[in-house]
């Protein structure tokens, strides 16, 4: 027993005075979680699905129009979309799915391919920040949703793009950081607390794409680096450009891929992918490869280990190479264009016209596939042009999915 004692003892006392565990370890707080790498860090979920799928734990069916995706954050989540005309930020519980406040934001945005709001929110402790599809960027208190502030992208030059604003804002210690583009400067970093603004990027002035702003340290700097029909870096303390470098598209829209000092950035249509290296100094960009093997539209990408996965427009799902460019594998026939998501060494890949949903195997050997389901129901706000554009979300167990006001909540834990 004392000898007993005598371990335990000094466990204890290292165990008091060690920083407490998360209560919630893996929330997903913003758009491509929490290191904006599309990457949950969870484990122990289900490695194979039963015949039927995942069993549902909830549906909800009143989340409004819009693609916007779901942030999870202490038992929370929050979510936009538009109800009765008008953009809602709301909080929903994560246990039940019922919703706990809504704050109106403005008039939703209205587009041929579907109305609504577009950006996940980001959850930063006791506030929220959100974009509607028409760029009023707000500042909601997380504990009731009362507004704090609220700025116009218009009040900074910008002008609402084609398909409207689907930009998540980057918080990043007193900072929130949006791209409203346009000549004033493309991107703007504002006081978190209050929404003055701190500074405007000067050195580019492209028009507000559809990506969202990533954090970098290449070099051993860090740097917002952003994808327009420029790539650019910018610094975090005065808004200077770092390095650019053109590019193109008709509508640019992945959010551009961090490692060490390499940028990696994809666009549909045509356009294809770049790998860059920024060097020692995180400024001097150069090209390590251009071309057309990933043609990611609008689906989102998971780069595990040296392999890029994802739906290449008009080639098929994908396994690329990360450093040289090259095709690994790719699937042309098991499942149409969609969305992916990534969790415990499993890929969650989400058709965008059938809303089948496959768990396959994270892997360069090729597709394997460890289950599917059909989304049901399917809301017919979407048709007959929309599609389930809003990519899959896995946190603490469970996984999401959105089809316009439809909620889904499916439980993934073994």
């Amino acid at each position: 027993m004392k000898t007993l004692l005598c371990v335990v003892g000094p466990l204890a006392l290292l165990l008091s005075l060690s920083p407490p565990c998360p209560a919630a370890e893996y929330d997903w707080p913003q758009w491509m979680g929490p290191n904006r790498d599309g990457l949950s860090q969870e484990k122990g979920l289900l490695q194979k699905w039963p015949e039927e799928g995942p069993p549902q734990t909830w549906l909800v069916r009143s989340v409004g129009l819009g693609y916007a995706g779901p942030s999870i954050a202490e038992g929370k989540i929050y979510i936009l979309g538009a109800l009765d005309g008008v953009t809602h930020l709301m909080c929903l519980d994560e246990a039940t799915g019922e919703r706990q406040w809504a704050t109106p934001i403005g008039p939703e945005y209205e587009n041929d391919w579907g109305n609504g709001p577009r950006c996940t929110p980001t959850y930063d402790g006791d506030h929220v920040y959100a974009m509607s599809g028409t760029g009023q960027l707000i500042c909601c208190q997380t504990a009731d949703g009362k507004k704090v502030w609220q700025v116009a992208m218009q009040d900074f030059g910008g002008k609402t793009p084609q398909w409207g604003y689907c930009e998540s804002p980057l918080v990043d210690g007193e900072r929130v950081v949006v791209t409203p583009g346009g000549e004033k400067g493309s991107m703007i970093a504002l006081n978190k607390q209050t929404g003055s603004l701190l500074w405007q990027s000067q050195g580019v002035t492209e028009g507000a794409q559809y990506a969202s702003i990533v954090k970098s340290s290449a070099g051993g700097r860090d740097q917002y680096v952003q994808l327009l029909h420029k790539v650019f870096g910018v610094n975090p303390d005065d808004g200077s450009v770092l390095w650019q470098q053109d590019w193109q598209g008709l509508a640019v829209i992945p959010t551009p891929l961090i490692r060490g000092n390499k940028v990696y950035v994809s666009t549909g249509y045509g356009v294809g992918c770049r790998l860059i290296d920024l060097g020692e100094s995180g400024t001097d960009p150069t090209t390590v490869y251009d071309n057309k093997v990933m043609k990611n539209k609008h689906d989102g990408l998971a780069l595990l280990g040296d392999h890029l996965y994802g739906y290449s427009d008009g080639v098929g799902w994908l396994c690329q190479d990360f450093n040289t460019g090259e095709r690994v594998w790719r699937e042309r026939n098991a499942l149409g264009k969609g969305s992916i998501g990534y969790a415990d060494g499993r890929l969650y890949c989400l058709s965008e016209d059938e809303g089948e949903v496959v768990l396959i195997n994270a892997t360069p050997e090729g597709w394997e596939e460890h289950g599917r389901f059909k989304l049901s129901p399917q809301t017919e706000q979407r048709k007959p042009r929309g599609r389930i554009w809003v990519h899959p979300v896995i946190a603490n167990g469970k996984l999401y999915l959105r089809d316009q006001e439809l909620l889904f909540q499916f439980n993934v834990k073994q």
